[in-house]
């Protein structure tokens, strides 16, 4: 899963895929409608692949979380943010059992739910597990073809010094 470029902006609702920089803010576009407005250096912006979820052990990156409700779901959409408190929480246990629900805020639980929804209706959420496999074979065989095939060099004539 793949969320480079897509960031949130505090005060603003939703999510915005950054389209160009300019001097002093980012062009950013709404997933939701499309709509390009700028984002200013004294906007607070989240990029949400820096973003991870606290757990007990180590803290869980927003991407695994994504794909783990992504697979649970089979591609289809989550529940909805505006589900009450409990069915949220035992959604979000089941998909990460260790997640610490004393620091993890109601208000942050529905915004995982809300932001799924949101990249699932925009087509942003695709597992790449299947490309990244066969990526790696494609560069295997690259690799291997690039040894198979170097030329072989003649060997180098050695230089004759010539005494007078």
């Amino acid at each position: 899963m793949n969320l480079t470029g897509i960031i949130a902006i505090s005060g603003k609702p939703g999510l915005f895929k950054v389209v160009a920089q300019g001097k002093n803010n980012l062009i950013v576009e709404s997933l939701e409608d499309n709509k390009r407005v700028p984002a200013y250096s004294t906007d607070r912006i989240s990029a949400l692949e820096d973003i991870s979820v606290y757990t007990y052990d180590e803290d869980v990156a927003l991407t695994s979380v994504l794909e783990a409700i992504y697979k649970k779901q089979n591609g289809g959409e989550a529940p909805s943010h505006k589900e009450d408190k409990t069915t949220l929480e035992n959604y979000l246990l089941e998909i990460l059992p260790n997640y610490d629900q004393e620091r993890v805020y109601f208000s942050d639980v529905k915004k995982i739910f809300q932001w799924y929804n949101l990249l699932h209706k925009s087509g942003n959420l695709t597992i790449e597990v299947a490309e990244n496999e066969s990526a790696e074979v494609i560069e295997d065989a690259v690799v291997v073809e690039e040894v198979t095939e170097k030329p072989k060099r003649a060997p180098r004539k050695k230089a004759v010094k010539v005494e007078e």
